[in-house]
This record gives structure tokens, sequence and C-alpha cells, in this order.
């Protein structure tokens, strides 16, 4: 099979699979037919099971294609690059810590506190960063393919589980919705939440950036090339 159309067929399955499984029709179907922890160990399954090939396509097929842009010579780029990476191990770490409440086993609330005040959710933020990132840096067709799935699922997945969730959670959640904001700030800035110091995640912001040095480090020996350049 072609690099590249390898790396799309995954990628779409990846992608696509866990928009399927969680689609209000399937999901109720097969929630009333096996149960909820059964369904949750199946879209774990199915999960696993195309995000590794998704990863094995990818990582012997790396710059794949026609180069569609090459912007790893701009500084600029190269530095929200950075930032990008660097807020994206802050959102995932802050999310796994205070995570939406439409999330499988978090706390039910209607009031967001810390990074729920910047985004309510920090983990589908956390894989568009994440993807942004690599997308600016690695313009060839396969991988552009690759970390767009990585964004397509950072948008679209919140938007599916908020529409999901009201559906389920009515009343609360609508409430948790009017009072955040999906993209990051937009609550803060429009004053819906009030930041205070209390709110600052500094066990995520600390976990991050420790991690961020990690894979700095390691980059050249896990996956090729240095994000140092």
């Amino acid at each position: 099979m072609d690099p590249v159309a390898e790396i799309a067929l995954w990628t779409g399955l990846f992608v696509g699979m866990h928009f399927l499984l969680s689609s209000a029709p399937i999901r109720s179907s097969l929630v009333g037919l096996i149960g909820a922890q059964p369904f949750r160990g199946i879209y774990s399954l199915v999960a696993i099971g195309t995000f590794i090939p998704m990863m094995v396509a990818f990582g012997h097929n790396k710059h794949a294609g026609a180069m569609l842009w090459y912007l790893r010579g701009a500084p600029l780029i190269r530095g929200l690059t950075w930032f990008l990476m660097f807020a994206a191990l802050i959102l995932l770490v802050a999310g796994l810590i205070n995570p939406n409440p439409g999330a499988i086993g978090a706390p039910s609330r209607n009031r967001p506190t810390g990074i729920l005040k910047v985004t309510r959710h920090p983990s589908f933020v956390a894989f568009a960063c994440f993807g942004l990132g690599h997308l600016l840096m690695n313009g060839w067709a396969g991988d552009v393919i690759f970390f767009s799935g990585f964004v397509v699922l950072g948008i679209l997945g919140g938007i599916h589980q908020d529409r999901r969730k009201l559906q389920e959670l009515g009343a609360p959640y609508r409430e948790f919705l009017a009072a955040t904001s999906y993209f990051p700030g937009a609550a803060l800035i429009s004053r819906r939440v009030e930041w205070s110091h209390a709110d600052m995640p500094w066990t995520a912001v600390g976990v991050g950036i420790t991690v961020a040095i990690v894979l700095v480090t390691l980059h050249p020996m896990m996956f090729g090339g240095s994000p140092l350049g």
C-alpha cells in the first residue's frame, strides 16, 4: 500500500471510530445491549486497536509524500511550536487532575474551577495543540494527515462530547457550558468566570515542564529528529 494512503487509512479509522462508537445511536444501543462498563472496555480496545497500527504506519513512513510546506527555518514558527507543545503537556496533565465533568469517572459539578476556567476541555485542546505544533514543523503529506488527525479529534471531539453530555445530563451540564468556553481564555475574557490564585494549576505546570524537558532530551532517540533544530 502507498505509505501516505496507509497513514490516511489508520488515522481515519482511529479518529472515525471515536466518533462512531460515541455517537448517541450507537452508544445507547450498545450500552443497552451489553451495559456501560463492557461498552467502555470495547471502546478502549477499539481505540488501542486503531491507535497502535496508526503509530506503526506513521513510524515506518515518516515524511512520506510530497512536501506541502517547510517552516523549520522560521524562528517565529519554531517559537510558536514550542509554545504549543508546552501548552499541550500542561493542559493534558491539568485535564487529568481536574477533568471535564462529562469525562468518564469525573465528579459532577456545575461551576468550573482551575484549568476548567481556561477551557472546559483541556485534554481535547491539548490534542489540538500537539497536532498543530507538529503540523507546523512537518509539512510532508503523510505527516500532515497523521498530525491533522489529532487536531480534528481535539476540536470536534470536545464539540461532540458537549452535545452528547447535554443530552445525557441536561440542565446541570447546560449551566456548566454557559459558565465556560471551549476556546482557551474566552470565558475569562468575557468575564463569565474570574481567575484566582487558587485556580493556578501549579502541579500541572511543574509536571508538564518536566515531561517536556524529558521528551526534548529523548526525542532524537525515540522519534528521530531534534526539536532543538
